[in-house]
C-alpha cells in the first residue's frame, strides 16, 4: 500500500510538472524588501503588471484536497506566500469554513474571523508570509471566474493588493489526473483591454456560459506552475497517504 501510494505521489508530481527547487531559498521571507514593494505599488501603473504564479505542491495537494471534500457545492480557502519579479509565490494554502452552491462562494463573517484568527496564530509562531489571494472551487465547470468572483477579486485588489484568485475543478481533476486549475487577476474599472480571444481549452457548460461570457474581459489568466523543495517532501508525503 505505501508503495501505491508513493508511485501515485510521483505520477502527481509528474502529471502536474512539479518542478524541485535548488535549495529552500524560495522559501525564505525578505520582510525589508517585500514592505519596500508593497510602498512601491509597481502593479498600480501596469494592469497586467504580473505574469506569473508559483504554487508549492504542498499548496496545491491541499487544494485539490479541499476541493474534492466539497463534493458539488463550493468551497472556498485564502493563499499565504510572497511577491517577487512580477509572480505571486503561493507557499501555503488554507481552507475557510466557508462553502456555497455554484458560483455563489462568499466569504462569511465567520470565514474573515477564522482567517484573521489563523493569521494571528501564523505570526505568534514565526510564520511571517501574510494573505496574498483566494481560491475557490467550481465543481464541474472550469477555472474561470464569474460576475460575483469578478467582484470579490476586484474589491480585494483595490483594498488589499497584491493580491490573487486561484480557482480548482475538483470533477475536472479526478476526469483527468492533473489538477485542473487557473489563476486570475481583475482589471482596473476604467481600464479596457484589447480584445481577448476566448481560451481555446475551456469548456464552459450552457448555464454558466452567458456569466463567463459577459465577464471574460474584466480579468486575466496568469501562467501557473509548481515547485517542491526539500523543505516540504516529508509533509507532502504525510498529505499525500491521506489523500490517496
Amino acid at each position: 500500500m505505501e508503495t501505491q501510494a508513493s508511485d501515485a505521489l510521483r505520477r502527481f508530481e509528474l502529471e502536474n510538472e512539479v518542478t524541485a527547487c535548488d535549495g529552500d531559498a524560495i522559501y525564505h521571507y525578505d520582510r525589508v524588501a517585500q514592505n519596500k514593494l508593497r510602498e512601491q505599488k509597481p502593479w498600480t501603473k501596469d494592469p497586467t503588471y504580473f505574469k506569473h504564479v508559483k504554487v508549492s505542491a504542498l499548496a496545491l495537494l491541499k487544494m485539490a484536497m479541499h476541493a474534492r471534500s466539497g463534493g458539488q457545492l463550493e468551497v472556498m480557502g485564502i493563499l499565504q506566500g510572497k511577491v517577487e519579479d512580477r509572480t505571486f509565490i503561493v507557499m501555503d494554502a488554507f481552507a475557510l469554513p466557508v462553502e456555497g452552491t455554484e458560483t455563489r462562494v462568499t466569504a462569511l463573517d465567520e470565514g474573515y474571523e477564522y482567517m484573521v484568527g489563523y493569521q494571528t496564530t501564523c505570526e505568534a509562531s514565526g510564520r511571517v508570509e501574510p494573505v496574498i489571494g483566494w481560491y475557490h472551487s467550481h465543481p464541474g465547470y472550469g477555472c474561470w471566474l464569474s460576475g460575483i468572483d469578478v467582484s470579490t477579486q476586484l474589491i480585494h485588489q483595490q483594498h488589499e493588493d497584491p493580491y490573487l484568485a486561484i480557482v480548482v475543478d475538483p470533477v475536472r481533476t479526478m476526469a483527468a489526473g492533473k489538477v485542473e486549475i487557473g489563476a486570475f487577476r481583475t482589471y482596473p474599472p476604467s481600464y479596457k483591454p484589447a480584445d481577448v480571444a476566448a481560451s481555446e481549452y475551456q469548456t464552459i457548460p450552457l448555464d454558466k456560459i452567458e456569466d463567463f461570457g459577459v465577464h471574460a474581459n474584466q480579468y486575466y489568466p496568469l501562467d501557473i506552475s509548481f515547485f517542491k523543495s526539500s523543505l516540504d517532501a516529508h509533509l507532502l508525503s504525510l498529505l499525500w497517504n491521506k489523500y490517496w
